[in-house]
C-alpha cells in the first residue's frame, strides 16, 4: 500500500465517519485505511448500518474530495506525513472520553502555518462567556508565551479562546484554531475577522470534513485534538460544567500538565478552574509561569514574587527586634526597651544609635519612640540615577 493510497483511503473514510470515533480509529491505527475501508465495503449486506455506511463509501470519490479542498485553501495532512504533529499519535492508547477518542483519520488545515511547528506550544481555553479579568490574563498568556517561542492553540470561539488567539496574533507568533466543524466554515461568524487572520498567518484545523457543520460531539472529539497538539494545557475561566475542562481532562489523560488561573471565589466562572486545581492542577498567573512548568529543566526558571521591599527588610536581624521593642508614640528608657527586646542593655544601645540615625527612632526627654522612618510604606522607585 502507497502513501497516496493510504491518504484516499481516509478522506474517503472522513466523509462518512464522526471525527473521534475510536473503535474504527484504534482499527485503522492496527491495520491500515485501506483494510478498513475494503472491509466496511465488504460488510455492506449484514446490516442496514453497514448498507448505509458501504453505500455513502462508494459515493465518495476521495480525489474530487482533494481537488475541491485543494480549490478551498485546504491541504490534507494524515500520519506518516512530515507535517503530521506527533503529539497526536499519544492518543492510541487514550481511554474514550464520551465515546470519543482515537488518533484522527487525518486533519484537514488551512494557512500557512505547519503542524509539525507545535512541537513547542501550549492550549488556552476556558469560557466563552469570559470577563474582562479573564480575556485579559488569556491574552497576555498567550502574548507572553510566543514571545518565548512557543505557541498557541485554542477553538477559535467566543471569549477566552479568542483572546488566546488575539493575544498569539498581537506578539506576532504561531496559533492554531481547532475547530468541530469544517475547516472552511467560519464558526462563530462573528470572528470572520479572526480567521482570515489564522489563514494568513496560523493555521486553522479540523479533523471533521469540509463542509460539516459544528455539533456537540464534534466539540467533543475537538478538545481531545487541542489537548494532544499542545505540551499542556491552561483553563483561564471555566463553569463547573463548562467544556473548556473537557480539554482539561484529555491533556490528564495524556499526561500532559494541566494548569488553571485562579479567580475570584464569588465568581461562577472560577468555580471549574478551581475544582480543576483541587484535584491536582497548576496553579499559574501568568506566560512566565506556564512556560516554567513546560519548558525543559532549568529553561524557565521564575522568581517567586514578593511584595516591594520596605525600610524595615533592609535592617539586621538585632536592629529589627529593637525597633519592635520601642513604642509608636509614647517614649520608653533604654532599659524598658532592652528588656523587652530582651537584649543586653549595651547591645541596644548601640542598636538606637544606628536606628536614629536612620531616621528610624527619636531620642527625647523621656525616652526613645519610633520616628517618621519606621513606617512600613513601600520604599519608593529608585530609578537607574538612584
Amino acid at each position: 500500500m502507497s502513501a497516496a493510497q493510504d491518504a484516499l483511503a481516509r478522506v474517503a473514510l472522513n466523509q462518512v465517519v464522526e471525527p473521534g470515533r475510536f473503535r474504527l480509529l484504534d482499527r485503522v491505527s492496527a491495520r491500515g485505511a485501506v483494510d478498513v475501508r475494503d472491509e466496511l465495503l465488504a460488510m455492506s449486506g449484514e446490516s442496514a448500518d453497514h448498507q448505509l455506511v458501504a453505500q455513502r463509501l462508494r459515493a465518495v470519490d476521495p480525489a474530487a474530495v482533494l481537488e475541491r479542498a485543494h480549490r478551498m485553501g485546504l491541504r490534507w495532512v494524515v500520519p506518516g506525513d512530515p507535517e503530521w504533529p506527533s503529539g497526536l499519535d499519544d492518543l492510541e492508547h487514550v481511554e474514550p472520553l464520551h465515546d470519543r477518542s482515537g488518533v484522527p483519520l487525518g486533519l484537514w488545515v488551512k494557512g500557512p502555518l505547519r503542524l509539525d511547528a507545535l512541537a513547542r506550544s501550549v492550549a488556552v481555553v476556558g469560557s466563552r462567556s469570559s470577563t474582562a479579568y479573564g480575556t485579559h490574563v488569556a491574552r497576555e498568556i498567550a502574548c507572553e508565551v510566543v514571545d518565548k517561542g512557543w505557541g498557541v492553540v485554542s477553538g477559535a470561539a467566543f471569549g477566552i479562546d479568542q483572546a488566546a488567539h488575539r493575544g498569539a496574533l498581537a506578539g506576532e507568533g504561531p496559533t492554531v484554531a481547532v475547530l468541530a466543524c469544517g475547516a472552511d466554515r467560519i464558526y462563530p461568524k462573528d470572528h470572520e475577522t479572526l480567521f482570515r487572520l489564522l489563514a494568513q498567518q496560523g493555521a486553522i484545523v479540523s479533523e471533521a470534513a469540509p463542509g460539516w457543520a459544528p455539533m456537540r460531539v464534534r466539540f467533543l472529539a475537538r478538545n481531545r485534538l487541542i489537548a494532544a497538539l499542545t505540551r499542556g494545557t491552561v483553563v483561564v475561566e471555566a463553569a463547573a460544567r463548562s467544556g473548556a475542562l473537557t480539554t482539561s481532562t484529555w491533556a490528564d489523560r495524556l499526561s500532559r500538565p494541566v494548569m488553571g488561573v485562579p479567580g475570584a471565589v464569588t465568581n461562577p466562572l472560577a468555580q471549574g478552574v478551581h475544582q480543576l486545581l483541587r484535584r491536582g492542577g497548576s496553579l499559574v498567573t501568568s506566560g512566565a509561569e506556564v512556560l516554567e512548568h513546560l519548558g525543559a529543566a532549568g529553561e524557565h526558571v521564575t522568581t517567586e514574587q514578593r511584595g516591594p521591599d520596605r525600610p524595615r527588610d533592609l535592617l539586621s536581624p538585632v536592629d529589627r527586634q529593637v525597633l519592635e521593642a520601642v513604642p509608636l508614640s509614647r517614649p520608653a528608657s533604654l532599659e524598658s526597651v532592652a528588656r523587652l527586646a530582651a537584649l543586653e542593655t549595651g547591645v541596644v544601645k548601640g542598636a538606637l544609635e544606628s536606628l536614629a540615625g536612620q531616621g528610624m527612632v527619636v531620642h527625647t526627654a523621656r525616652g526613645w519612640r519610633q520616628g517618621a522612618a519606621s513606617s512600613d510604606r513601600p520604599l519608593p522607585f529608585l530609578d537607574s540615577r538612584g
